[in-house]
């Protein structure tokens, strides 16, 4: 028998690798998830012995998603619940709004508060910040005045020369008393061993988010934490593109100029953020906080800037922020303006861009001219030849690399957050979102946008089509993946 089992050890480990893969393609198939992930899981399977087995293993299981839609129950608390009453948009001026708001932006408000339990604020001031060096300054002035917390939660957390400023002003503040709560993706995250112990000998709480044994041979598993969001004192809100990393400040030595974008809120919608961040607390710190009023406290804001902040991931029931995008640009009348670093579309946003332009919408999109992927570049290359067949235009940004993730609409509709274009962020990611309805705010951003545009080179459907056949089949691979990227 051992003499059969070395002499046939690889047949054998075929044949059991086969068992596996096809037990594996029937869960799939009565998964019925998206056709397209379907067909790639099962190719993978099926043509990559072992390794296909390794990547289902890695991507395509979802017991880590059922334990988090068992433990983050935070939003079942009766405090919150009522707080989001109470911040909710009050009868009279709703009533007010749908009367002179577009009738896409009441319906978007209404489906969002039935798929997320999102509630429209509106009470708010809001400040769109470009480029982490901005955004930097301003948190950590805010940083400085905190009186009672400081909640953090980051995608990228390193301890370079800015993350080093911001942990450093931690530790001050924490030693003011200020209670500090701080979480970090442990793939994206690198914090080095002495900043830990720091952290650890201070009263600053730290998590980090589903930790993994081997970070940096895993950049791509599953229901990664890809938020950033800072809540001061329960009165200031920050959200958006731009991680805590030195890859994202414009210093004079950098050789690569990063673009971004971000948010600095005041107002009721910062409360919305603050519960996202409860939320997701509760679940990397495994324990229950203690909630009070000083999370949620009453600072007028006299300005009428209505918000709602989409939060999506594993443990909604929706794809929140995939759904909001898809019926902007569906309902939109005259533009259509997105800036996103990596379009890997799934197929309702390719549709609904199609079907937008096509009706005689202006659909535009800005993307990197060099992206930090060779396999995202490739993929996003495969979607474009559906854009120009629509006559939606496609622009490249050649000063650096783009990294905003935004979306204009119609001088009445703006969203900002830390969502892709791709289908990581639309259903696997842990990601928000925050949606403007301000024909202020809308025109600003719509005009940030043409401004990146002159920074940006346009390319024809002629170019496109004139590319060399090595760069088609490149893109072809690279498309076969694009449901795990």
């Amino acid at each position: 028998m051992l003499a059969f089992l070395t002499d046939n050890w690889w047949t054998i480990a075929i044949v059991i690798n086969y068992i596996l893969a096809l037990l594996a393609v029937v869960t799939i198939l009565f998964k019925s998830i998206n056709p397209t992930k379907t067909l790639t899981y099962i190719i993978v399977l099926l043509v990559f012995p072992f390794f296909g087995l390794i990547v289902y293993y890695l991507f395509g299981q979802e017991y880590r998603k059922n334990k988090i839609f068992n433990r983050k129950d935070v939003l079942n608390n009766n405090l919150i619940k009522s707080i989001n009453s109470k911040v909710e948009i009050k009868p009279e001026f709703l009533s007010k709004y749908e009367a002179n708001a577009e009738e896409e932006q009441v319906r978007l408000v209404q489906l969002l508060q039935k798929n997320d339990k999102s509630p429209l604020t509106q009470n708010n001031e809001v400040e769109i910040i470009l480029n982490g060096e901005n955004k930097f300054e301003k948190l950590f002035q805010d940083i400085k005045q905190a009186k009672k917390h400081v909640h953090l939660e980051y995608y990228i957390l390193k301890d370079d020369k800015i993350g080093t400023r911001l942990l450093d002003l931690l530790l001050s503040k924490a030693k003011e008393g200020v209670v500090i709560r701080l979480s970090y993706d442990d793939v994206g995250s690198k914090i080095s061993s002495k900043m830990k112990k720091l952290l650890n000998q201070s009263t600053i709480q730290h998590h980090a988010f589903m930790p993994v044994l081997f970070p940096k041979f895993t950049g791509k598993m599953n229901y990664r934490n890809h938020r950033k969001i800072v809540i001061i004192d329960g009165e200031i809100g920050y959200v958006g593109g731009v991680n805590v990393s030195d890859t994202y400040v414009n210093y004079p030595e950098n050789k690569n100029y990063w673009r971004d974008t971000h948010l600095r809120i005041e107002g009721e919608a910062v409360f919305s953020l603050q519960t996202q961040f409860l939320t997701n607390w509760n679940f990397v710190a495994e324990t229950e906080v203690k909630l009070d009023r000083s999370f949620f406290p009453s600072k007028p804001i006299d300005k009428i800037i209505p918000i709602q902040i989409a939060a999506s991931g594993p443990d909604t029931d929706w794809a929140n922020i995939m759904e909001a995008i898809f019926f902007s640009i569906v309902t939109a009348e005259k533009y259509v303006y997105i800036t996103t670093p990596y379009f890997i579309p799934n197929d309702q946003i390719i549709t609904a861009m199609q079907v937008a332009a096509k009706s005689g919408v202006d659909v535009r999109l800005l993307i990197p001219d060099i992206s930090d992927s060779w396999t995202a570049q490739n993929a996003t290359n495969s979607y474009l030849e559906q854009l120009f067949e629509a006559n939606i235009k496609i622009y490249r940004y050649t000063k650096g690399f783009i990294h905003a993730k935004t979306m204009v609409v119609d001088d009445i509709f703006t969203t900002i957050g830390t969502s892709n274009m791709d289908y990581r962020s639309f259903n696997i990611n842990f990601e928000i979102n925050a949606l403007i309805y301000n024909e202020e705010k809308a025109k600003e951003a719509k005009q940030i946008f043409l401004d990146d545009l002159k920074d940006a080179k346009n390319i024809t459907f002629e170019q496109w089509t004139n590319r060399p056949k090595i760069e088609r089949l490149k893109e072809a691979y690279c498309r076969l993946w694009a449901p795990l990227l």
